[in-house]
């Protein structure tokens, strides 16, 4: 396949040379294309039309191992998915239409003895609805998508939500549970000193009771609101399977929520997840790693923030609320942990 690609690429590179040759008049001193040429390079065309189509549909259905499950994890992910596949249904269309239009018109009027082309200065009519058209699509497309946003970033409806606040510095993240008073003690870099890495005001009463952790564990069907803080850099907080994802600003904090709808091991069970980590796992065998990888939902950072930006991720747990409820009460208090 390898080889295929490299002969490929060898033709493509010697038709460019010797079209720009062409173009310099090296070739040949007749540069005034016959119709027989004209009719190569018209049924080339409509080849090469087709090779791109076929392309970009085996791409499409092989690719899908790569992507992320058609399953969101949250509730509020199925509002974004929707929006995304709307828009990218209206992209292929066009698309598809658009192509296919160059590649046809390009055959179709190709060079043909006897035949001249139509000078076409203008129409009033085509330019209003290109113009139009488009216009309503999109400001259609921003009013949904501003909408669905607006749905998805408003916290102040949800009922006994889990506040979390996430701290990101180059390269890891940390967090903290608001406690039993669901209350976030005051954060800020002046406070950092030895163990509190986060910059806690412990003298702010609220914040006696947060809970510092490593890993994040989330409870299915409970809204939890995010609260993001940066101690160097941009960052992004970046969690793809619920669909959710924001910047994280120094001198600043951002947030966003989300209801979390499917366990770390419902989505180890969705046939889409299965059959990525079946292919990582033969590719991790085939390079001599017997050691085989399961799914986890992951925290990322999407801005390129530093040399091991790649290596800066937190793991994520859903789990059944009775089992969240255990194990966050296992958890030690940021006071705990301090004075000990």
């Amino acid at each position: 396949m390898k080889a295929l690609f490299y002969i490929l690429i060898f033709f493509v590179i010697a038709t460019a040379f010797w079209q720009f040759f062409k173009l310099l008049g090296l070739t040949k001193k007749d540069q005034v294309a016959t119709e027989k040429e004209n009719n190569i390079n018209g049924w080339l065309m409509l080849g090469l039309g087709a090779f791109i189509y076929g392309l970009m549909v085996y791409s499409m259905i092989q690719g899908r191992v790569v992507l992320l499950p058609r399953m969101s994890a949250s509730l509020e992910g199925e509002d974004i998915d929707r929006l995304f596949v709307i828009t990218m249904g209206l992209i292929i269309v066009v698309q598809f239409i658009t192509q296919f239009l160059i590649y046809y018109f390009t055959f179709k009027y190709r060079g043909i003895k006897g035949r001249k082309a139509l000078f076409y200065a203008d129409s009033h009519k085509l330019e209003m609805w290109w113009t139009v058209a488009p216009t309503i699509v999109l400001s259609v497309l921003i009013i949904y998508g501003l909408w669905t946003w607006n749905n998805v970033q408003d916290l102040s409806q949800a009922e006994n939500p889990l506040i979390i606040e996430v701290y990101a510095k180059q390269f890891q993240w940390e967090a903290r549970y608001a406690g039993e008073d669901n209350e976030l003690g005051v954060g800020h870099v002046n406070f950092i000193k030895g163990i509190n890495t986060m910059g806690v005001d412990m003298t702010d009463k609220n914040a006696a009771d947060d809970i510092p952790v490593r890993e994040l564990h989330l409870p299915k069907g409970r809204k939890v609101i995010f609260k993001f803080r940066s101690q160097d850099v941009l960052h992004s907080a970046y969690m793809p399977h619920f669909r959710a994802q924001i910047n994280c600003v120094p001198g600043m904090t951002t947030s966003f929520g989300f209801t979390p709808t499917v366990t770390t091991e419902e989505m180890r069970l969705d046939e889409d997840t299965k059959a990525k980590f079946d292919a990582i796992n033969e590719l991790r065998l085939a390079n001599g790693n017997e050691e085989t990888v399961e799914f986890d939902y992951l925290l990322l950072c999407n801005k390129i923030c530093g040399a091991s930006h790649y290596n800066m991720q937190m793991k994520v747990v859903v789990q059944e609320e009775d089992d969240f409820n255990k194990w966050l009460k296992e958890q030690k208090t940021l006071t705990e942990v301090i004075n000990n």
